[in-house]
């Protein structure tokens, strides 16, 4: 059950869930990306449930990796299970989910979420007073709304307290497209269907058109 954009969000029960294990990430994030919708993120009295994401991997002209290990891009470098959050046009926190083994250079973009729990301080992160799907539907929403900055980097999610990482029910229904923002990258990275998102939810960001069944 993932909760609707009418539905109080404070009404979703997530206290049942554990926190994924470090060997849940040790696997292509190709694979990961559509594990991770239905997951509960835990930030203090902040909870939010991921319904969506889009998934980067090695040799992909898409992926920071492409740029090898550098201060910026090593923690996508490091194993699975830790964060990966960079700044994106000097203004948006992203949060990714690094992937696979270490060494390997891959991780999952969290691009939008629901809120399960601590709406108030939400808004007042976002500096928005809404419980519309504009409140969480964008990456940078995502990273602001947890209160985040690059110091999380290298976070693991595996861990209690902090930033963690729940179990959480399993999608009915997912839905595939390419990536976005990704214009740069070469054309069959441009159109891979490497994005996934929760079929049913208005929880997902633009471009909406570009989703569809697998």
């Amino acid at each position: 059950m993932i909760p609707s954009a009418s539905q109080p969000p404070s009404s979703f029960c997530y206290e049942k869930w554990a926190i994924l294990a470090p060997d849940f990430y040790q696997i292509d994030a190709l694979d990961l990306a559509p594990r991770l919708l239905g997951k509960f993120l835990k930030k203090d009295d902040v909870v939010l449930q991921i319904t969506e994401v889009e998934a980067y991997r090695p040799n992909d002209s898409a992926c920071h990796a492409r740029f090898g290990i550098t201060s910026r891009t090593a923690p996508v470098f490091g194993p699975g299970g830790h964060t990966y959050v960079y700044i994106c046009y000097g203004l948006h926190t992203m949060l990714n989910v690094v992937a696979d083994k270490e060494g390997v250079g891959a991780a999952v973009l969290i691009r939008s979420c629901a809120p399960v729990c601590g709406l108030e301080i939400i808004q007042q992160r976002r500096g928005l007073k809404t419980e519309k799907p504009v409140l969480l539907t964008g990456p940078g929403k995502v990273g602001q709304a947890l209160g985040i900055s690059t110091e999380w980097s290298t976070h693991p999610l595996f861990n209690p307290g902090g930033l963690e990482l729940l179990d959480g029910p399993e999608p009915e229904k997912i839905l595939v497209g390419p990536r976005v923002g990704i214009e740069y990258a070469s054309p069959e990275h441009v159109t891979a269907l490497w994005r996934f998102a929760i079929a049913g939810t208005p929880w997902i960001s633009a471009p909406k058109n570009t989703l569809r069944a697998p």
